[in-house]
């Protein structure tokens, strides 16, 4: 164990509500792509660019082709929990974990046995009919061949938050609260980039805010202990007692 996890575990054992609020480098190590790599869905070719096409314009202008790039794209059936969300699920069974706060949609978080996670951008998991509300699941829209229509002929829609959607204001809410009450902060697989969940960190207001990240971050100074690592190698290491 270097210097680095030995400093994290010191501030882990010393805490007593933690809040873990990652991004999709949480999910990568389970296979599901993130964005802003270089190896990204936004350094891939498309027909059109991927935030054009997770939009909520697009969405309803061309339905065929956003349910084309949704369901070979934003869609994993067949991802695993890593050992990062299988230590977060860890670190809430022995009470040291408050809450997770989530920017992917995958519902890992969920399948690994957290119970308190906070999604701030929906979930792939739960999808609704747009014109009677019946709710769904993720194999009904996997199933269809095209656009996934409800038994009422409406189209059903995925519940995640798509560019030019606001974010839910309860969960947005909740977050914040919990970053406001945490004594240990720790952030991991985000580039802190997409607002305004990235404006959660500025809620925090205790002394041990933690940056685990492969890549270098604009809140990096900010930060009592940066880590340049993959997550799940960093929290696969902490030992809970």
């Amino acid at each position: 164990m270097n210097e680095q996890i030995q400093a994290l575990q010191r501030m882990v054992d010393a805490s007593r509500h933690i809040v873990f609020f990652g991004g999709a480098g949480v999910s990568t190590e389970s296979g599901i792509p993130d964005f802003r790599s270089v190896d990204g869905l936004y350094h891939q070719q498309f027909a059109y660019p991927p935030e054009e096409i997770l939009s909520h314009d697009f969405y309803l202008q061309h339905p065929e082709a956003f349910f084309a790039f949704y369901r070979a794209k934003m869609v994993a059936p067949n991802a695993q929990p890593n050992a990062a969300h299988r230590k977060l699920a860890q670190m809430e069974r022995a009470g040291k974990l408050d809450c997770v706060i989530t920017q992917n949609i995958d519902g890992l978080h969920q399948m690994a046995g957290s119970r308190r996670v906070l999604e701030l951008h929906g979930s792939v998991q739960r999808n609704h009919c747009m014109r009677c509300g019946r709710a769904y699941g993720i194999a009904d829209v996997l199933r269809a061949q095209h656009v996934p229509r409800c038994s009422c002929g409406g189209v059903i829609k995925p519940d995640v938050v798509l560019y030019g959607e606001y974010l839910d204001d309860g969960v947005l809410a909740a977050a914040r609260r919990a970053v406001r009450q945490a004594d240990l902060l720790m952030v991991g697989g985000t580039s802190l980039e997409v607002q305004p969940a990235a404006g959660l960190v500025c809620d925090y207001r205790g002394e041990r805010l933690v940056l685990i990240n492969k890549s270098a971050t604009r809140m990096d100074a900010l930060a009592r202990l940066h880590i340049m690592d993959a997550i799940g190698v960093v929290l696969g290491q902490l030992r809970i007692d």
